[in-house]
């Protein structure tokens, strides 16, 4: 066990994502420190924001070129150099595109017992969190009002129309295609959902919300967040999560009547990373876990097999080719 095998960002893109900004590399296997642990990759989470950070410092420092390419992981301990984690244990935290990370104990998590474990990086992971949280602590819907979220066939948007629905709330979904519009209405429970690739998309939307828009979660920014600002209601929120129609282009847009809908509608709009709302997180988890597990709440995950295919799988997400959370499975549980 002396290589291990690695994706490294070998230039940053200027335009669009292409594997020929990846390479894959067998590195040295790395050696924790006081404090570390040596992990061995299970599970990658991936995420639009994997591409953002390709683009500058955001919420966390930018992923340079020569970097291995960082990510969400959930792993196994194979080396601890700090107390309170033994050999065998499952975490996760910040790690790399990478068989094996060496992860600071601060800040490891220690992975519950349910199982599958790919639940840690979907509904019980970043992307549960991020929905439960943006949408109850900021959009916070009330039974009767209409939710609109964009990326609705996504990892995130996926859950927040399923909450929206299970806390009283009308939920309309934004996606591409009317394969995922479908799905999103007979297979997730949305109320109505829109194809933003279609001609007449702000008309449609707005047939699609009669009384207008009380909460839109905004995934992906630009032209979809345009066609919401339009139709929200008086005193309406906004949650915004990402703009992952920016993030992948050099044509970059904002959309019109900022701030002046804003203003007239008296809106809110805030912006959120997950880690905002952590003392909150065992009851996302609790309450998560009761509507999965009474299938009220139906968990939609993309697992593909193999650390080198993750390039091609990131790009693929951001295409929007994914249905639910999608992750790399590297290795399984021992």
């Amino acid at each position: 066990m002396t290589q291990n095998k690695q994706i490294l960002v070998r230039e940053i893109p200027r335009g669009a994502l292409t594997e020929s900004h990846f390479e894959v590399q067998n590195g040295v296997l790395p050696t924790p420190t006081a404090g570390e642990l040596l992990v061995r990759t299970l599970l990658i989470s991936l995420d639009a924001a994997n591409r953002a950070w390709l683009q500058g410092p955001t919420y966390r420092q930018a992923v340079k070129a020569g970097d291995v390419m960082h990510g969400y992981v959930v792993g196994q301990v194979v080396q601890s150099e700090a107390p309170g984690f033994a050999i065998g244990d499952i975490v996760a935290g910040e790690g790399g595109w990478a068989e094996f990370v060496v992860m600071p104990a601060t800040e490891a998590s220690a992975v519950p017992p349910q199982r599958p474990l790919s639940h840690h990086v979907s509904v019980f992971g970043i992307a549960g969190k991020t929905a439960y949280h943006g949408l109850l602590q900021i959009g916070e819907p009330r039974a009767g009002e209409t939710v609109a979220v964009s990326a609705a066939a996504g990892s995130v948007g996926s859950l927040v129309g399923q909450i929206a629905r299970l806390k009283g709330a009308r939920a309309v979904g934004i996606a591409g295609g009317p394969e995922k519009c479908r799905w999103l209405v007979e297979e997730l429970g949305f109320a109505e959902a829109v194809d933003y690739k279609a001609k007449g998309f702000a008309k449609a939307l707005a047939a699609a919300c009669p009384d207008g828009i009380d909460v839109y979660f905004d995934n992906t920014g630009g032209a979809v967040l345009e066609a919401a600002l339009f139709q929200m209601n008086l005193a309406g929120r906004v949650v915004c999560c990402g703009a992952v129609s920016q993030y992948d282009t050099t044509d970059m847009s904002s959309p019109r009547g900022v701030p002046g809908l804003i203003v007239v509608k008296r809106l809110k709009l805030q912006g959120f990373i997950v880690m905002d709302f952590a003392e909150h997180d065992a009851q996302a988890v609790a309450e998560l876990a009761a509507w999965a597990e009474a299938g009220d709440l139906v968990v939609v995950e993309d697992v593909i097999s193999g650390l080198e295919n993750a390039p091609a799988a990131l790009i693929g997400l951001l295409a929007g080719e994914n249905r639910g959370k999608r992750m790399i499975q590297v290795a399984e549980e021992e």
